[in-house]
Parts: structure tokens; sequence; C-alpha cells
């Protein structure tokens, strides 16, 4: 079969044309700002990309056209069409389906789904349980919105009967109001948390509470439905009624608690130890997220034992802390080193999350909290009075304000001095880099590429400084999902 996606370059996409090209499917597609990496990663798994959405490319043919929830029927200011391409699909009458919905029935049929959905930590749970049915030899199949460090890709096909999926709560397509996640019909179901977010689609919590009901629905009477203790949402969520088997962590009555620091804990079953996880990896939010991920697994006959000397192992994914370098100020390679990471996170319960976990490794050293509101929701300030409350444990606080219809100064004020605003890239790094102290732990944060906020930054450490001045910089290499520019 011959696909062409439209909007091939968003993360979930991307991972599906690899998915496809996998499956031995003739793959192409097209994107607005198609270029390297993208373009060439692209290119390597033989998937021919086209620079826009030009109407000319329905000489293509495909047997099918995917399309992604970056097109619409939207018009640009002269009353043209934004995507002539799907006008001419429309026009003619073409075969069109979603994303969703393709890999639904070409690619997830037949597989035991285990679908992790939920505002916060979809991408680093699914992950985690990747990672444990391979290491108990499932090899799985997976479809991730960032790279798994243990795997080194976002998406493969696996030889094993299951198949773990991020399922994101967001719309399929311009046709298709219904979040992605209602196309996966899971037999495992992960539901992490649930919170208000995505502005620009659900008018309140309780429009996504009803589609999280709808994930339910899917759910096999044999299955299962992992679900955070913690959440009143999901306590509703299950009220509106459940069919599957329920098994719950992290609250003290649930089935799967935790006890013992972050980074090194004791799983109970039961309120029995079960098991012991050691790793690096810092923050209750990901112990919440090992904890679904072992309740989850244990469904896929995986043992808690099992699973916990897995993610011993795991390795976590691309952009979450990731250690972007290191600095030495003042020439004094003896003084504490200035690290600079970089963090996905950027609703306001994702930012004080990453903050807190930071907080907790680094005790009292200082943290630098860079960001940008970037995403939909934030752009709109939906949430903008809950950023002081999210960036209360950072010393430090620099908002990259471009693009927004809202005061970022005034939303900040209750930080008094604490709080930085500037207009432009230039600007935030000359802010961070005058106020930047040994041993100082900056964190940028964004659902974007920052502008490669995190090299300037380095850059400019380094060059504010000595000649002496040390510099150790971890390589980035952009994902094979590419650009984090749609869905």
């Amino acid at each position: 079969m011959h696909i062409h996606i439209l909007g091939i370059c968003g993360t979930f996409m991307g991972g599906l044309a690899a998915l496809a090209r996998e499956a031995g499917h003739q793959v192409t597609g097209c994107d607005a700002g198609v270029y390297p990496p993208m373009s060439d990663q692209l290119g390597a798994l033989g998937i021919e990309v086209v620079q826009g959405f030009g109407a000319e490319q329905v000489a293509l043919a495909p047997d099918v056209w995917v399309v992604g929830n970056v097109v619409s029927r939207a018009c640009n200011p002269d009353g043209s069409a934004k995507f002539p391409l799907m006008e001419a699909i429309l026009d003619r009458g073409l075969p069109y389906t979603s994303g969703p919905q393709w890999l639904a029935e070409h690619l997830l049929s037949g597989r035991h789904v285990v679908a992790v959905a939920g505002t916060h930590g979809k991408t680093t749970t699914t992950a985690m349980l990747s990672w444990i049915l391979e290491h108990a030899g499932l090899e799985p199949g997976f479809l991730v919105g960032g790279v798994p460090l243990n795997f080194g890709m976002s998406a493969r096909l696996g030889k094993g009967a299951s198949f773990v999926i991020e399922a994101d709560e967001y719309d399929t397509a311009f046709f298709d109001k219904r979040s992605k996640f209602v196309h996966y019909r899971p037999r495992t179901a992960i539901l992490n948390n649930l919170e208000f977010d995505h502005a620009d689609i659900f008018d309140n919590l309780q429009a996504i509470e009803r589609q999280f009901h709808h994930l339910l629905r899917t759910v096999p009477s044999n299955g299962r439905v992992v679900v955070n203790g913690l959440e009143e949402s999901l306590a509703r969520v299950l009220q509106m009624g459940c069919w599957s088997e329920v098994r719950s962590f992290g609250a003290a009555v649930s089935d799967f608690t935790a006890q013992g620091e972050p980074q090194d804990f004791a799983v109970l079953q039961q309120g029995v130890a079960v098991s012991r996880v050691r790793w690096s990896l810092g923050g209750v939010h990901n112990q919440l997220n090992a904890l679904a991920a072992i309740a989850a697994a244990e469904h896929l006959g995986v043992s808690p034992e099992r699973a916990a000397l897995a993610l011993q192992q795991f390795e976590n994914v691309k952009r979450r802390m990731e250690v972007r370098g290191k600095v030495a100020l003042s020439g004094n390679l003896d003084a504490p080193l200035v690290t600079v990471y970089d963090d996905f996170a950027h609703h306001p319960t994702a930012i004080r999350t990453t903050v807190n976990g930071l907080r907790r490794q680094v005790k009292s050293a200082r943290i630098l909290a860079v960001f940008e509101p970037r995403s939909n929701t934030m752009k709109l300030g939906a949430m903008k009075a809950q950023l002081p409350w999210s960036l209360e444990e950072a010393d430090l606080a620099f908002c990259h304000s471009a693009g927004l219809g809202w005061d970022a100064q005034e939303a900040l004020a209750p930080m008094g001095e604490r709080a930085k605003v500037a207009d432009n890239l230039e600007s935030l790094v000359q802010q961070v880099c005058s106020l930047t102290q040994p041993g100082d732990h900056i964190v940028c944060m964004s659902n974007g590429g920052f502008g490669g906020i995190h090299a300037k930054l380095l850059q400019s450490l380094q060059q504010a400084d000595s000649a002496t001045t040390k510099v150790q910089q971890t390589a980035y290499k952009s994902p094979l999902q590419g650009p984090l520019q749609g869905q």
C-alpha cells in the first residue's frame, strides 16, 4: 500500500511513518518547514518528503491519504486555502483517513495494545513499560512521543504480541474531533493523571474527563485499567462506568504503592513489599510512573520483581532532564560546574514537578528555571496564573514571552525580582548568563526546540569567562520524530 502522510514531521505522524515503512508499505509525506535533520532522517528510511501542502501532490496518487491534525480547512488572509492539497483531496473525492485510524486498522489489529494516557508522564511511562517488556523477552512494538534511550528510536513494530502506545487525548483530525486514544482499543490502559489542558480543543476539565471515559468504554472486560489513586478527576471518570479489572497506584490504599525515596524505593503490592527500584531518576512523578508501568506489566505476565530489575536499567527519554552540558565559570576549574538541562515540561504542573525533582537532587544549590509558554494552552493564557506556583522552588525564573497574547511580566509579578522576562532569545540568554553563578543548575523547559537555547547558553557562559573556561557538552541528536511542530 502507498500512503501519503500530510503533516509527516509531527511526533506522532513521524513515528507512524517509520512503522508503516517497517511494515513494508510505500510511504511518502509532506509538511511545512521540512529541513535537516528531519528530512535526512526520513530519507534514510526511504521516505520521500515534499515541502508544503501544494495541490499538485495529488499526482502522487497514493492508495490513501493519511491526514495529521496539523491540517485544517483554514484560509490565508487573502482567502486562499491554507492546505490546498486537502481541498484537492476533498474536491476529487479521494480516499483519506486519520493517522490514529490508519494505525489501528493496519498495525494494531490483533495485538495486545497497551495505551498510556494522562496529562503528564505519558512519554516516560510508555518508554518504561516498553523497556520492561523488552527486558522480559516479550519484544514489544511501541510508539512513543520521544526517544527512549534504551532503544534509540521512538517507534518499532516488534515481534511480540504486545504493542505499547502513548495515548494522546488531543483531537484526531479536523474531520474527527474524538481524542486519538479512542482508536487504539487497548486491552491494558494506564490513566496516569488528568488535569485541564489543550484549551484550544477542550472547554473545561469535564470535557476531557468525558473523552477519558470514552477510552474506558473500549477496554474489554478481561482487560485492565491502571489508574492513579491520587487523582479525583480519574475517580470521576471511573464513576461514569468501568467494565474492566481496575488496579490503582500511588495512594496509601492503592494496589501498588512505593515506600522510600524516589531514587531508592520498595514496591508494595497490597501492602506487601514485592520488589525494589534503585535508579538515577529523581522526582515523585517518576516514582508514580514506575508504579503504573509495573502494574500494567503484571497484566502482561511480567512480575513486579522482574519489572523492577528492568527499571534499574532504564535510561530515561531524551529531553527529560537531559544534561546538555556543564561549564566551569570564572576560569576556575576547581569551582563547581554550571549544569544546563533540557526538559519537555510546558504545563504549569509539569514545570513544578520538574523543578521539584531537580530540587530534591541538588538540595540547596541554586536552580535557574528558563521556560517558554509555547503550547496552545499556554499561549492562550489559560494557565498564566499558575506560573508563580509552578516556579516556587526555583531561585530565579526567566520567561521567553515572544508570541504571547498576555503580559508575562504581570503574570509573574508575585515572584518579584526572582522573575525576569525577555521577548527575544538573545536578551533571554543575556539575562540568564549575567545572573549565573558557579554551581548553578539551569533547566530549560519547552515543548519545542526553544531556539537552541541550550547551546547558546553554554557558548555564552563559556565566552563570558577566560580562555581556560571548560565546557563539557552532551552531543544532541534530533529524534526521528523530528520537530515538535504538531501531533
